[in-house]
């Protein structure tokens, strides 16, 4: 029987089945990072818990209600309490170190509970909210078919189209505008993720300025406790960047081999040693996805994916488990 010889989609196919395969396998580095989204929101739970014992021990809730009613009794003029979801806490040191002066006994951070609320010391915004929602919602992203990942792909590379068009998709899935407490929605996530997941931390205050500008007194083990979610949070987008680096890198050694090899079956071969299992007949009927498009059951799922095509988010999720279960299967 004559041998089929590799060309670029058969690389193409042998690649993609064996990225998904890696993304499902269950190593070290995937269950780091699933361990990180358990942690993140334990540590979510605790530090808001504590966040409202801190926020109305500032203002109280008696204060709140009598500035609401003198707002309907005087009008604009004192509408003073706003809702928030990051503060700046602060605590002062017991004692100073030898290069420290009075300036320095007050230590003050800002803590946003929201989605894409930095993980750094003080900013306002900068890539580690985006870092942290595209991990911690990776499943949601991959339903509406975006690529979450594509900061961790990137990391360290300049920006560049194939970089900004991801993220821009990305942010548009998670309903988010990139203003602050500014949602969009798109057609089928009328809420949006990001406003959906943002509006579990919202507290009142009293104060129209800047944040900054209402510091928010804690103690230094409050503090302690508002700096560990911040901690869990960059947990998660280290965990996630170790898995994306190991399946990137599983990946360019693929690239490598696949390359080299003159002859369908020595790709074969390679996914049969790899432990996937996957045949030359197969690799001839499918498409550079790694969908079987011409098997008889795939082939009217397919078609009858082309009516109908409004999909909610969670059935769109429902649809890609199905198809990770069947494919396990196989």
């Amino acid at each position: 029987m004559t041998k089929i010889r590799m060309n670029t989609e058969f690389r193409n196919k042998i690649l993609n089945r064996y990225v998904d395969h890696a993304e499902k396998e269950n190593t070290q580095e995937r269950e780091g990072y699933l361990q990180s989204l358990e942690q993140v929101d334990v540590a979510y739970k605790n530090a808001f818990m504590l966040a409202e014992l801190v926020v109305k021990r500032a203002y109280p809730k008696e204060d709140v209600d009598l500035c609401k009613s003198l707002k309907q009794k005087y009008g604009q003029p004192l509408d003073v309490v706003a809702k928030d979801k990051c503060f700046y806490f602060s605590y002062a040191k017991d004692q100073l170190e030898d290069d420290e002066d009075e300036r320095d006994r007050q230590v003050s951070e800002h803590f946003d509970f929201g989605l894409y609320g930095s993980v750094g010391g003080s900013s306002y915004s900068d890539d580690t909210g985006k870092q942290f929602a595209y991990a911690y919602k990776r499943d949601e992203l991959v339903g509406k078919e975006c690529n979450p990942d594509i900061l961790a792909q990137q990391n360290g590379k300049d920006d560049n189209p194939h970089k900004t068009k991801h993220i821009d998709l990305n942010d548009k899935a998670l309903g988010y505008s990139g203003r602050y407490s500014s949602y969009n929605s798109d057609d089928d996530n009328h809420i949006g993720i990001t406003k959906e997941f943002d509006s579990q931390f919202y507290l009142d205050i009293i104060g129209t300025s800047h944040c900054r500008s209402r510091t928010i007194a804690c103690t230094r083990e409050e503090f302690e406790v508002f700096k560990m979610l911040k901690q869990a949070k960059a947990n998660v987008i280290t965990c996630h960047q170790k898995w994306i680096d190991s399946i990137e890198k599983q990946k360019q050694a693929m690239k490598t081999g696949l390359k080299a090899y003159r002859y369908l079956s020595e790709g074969v071969e390679l996914m049969t040693e790899l432990g996937i299992t996957i045949d030359e007949a197969e690799l001839v009927r499918v498409n550079s996805t790694g969908l079987t498009i011409y098997n008889p059951v795939n082939l009217a799922s397919m078609i009858k994916g082309m009516k109908n095509t409004t999909m909610t988010r969670e059935q769109k999720i429902a649809l890609r488990m199905e198809y990770e279960k069947k494919e396990s299967v196989n």
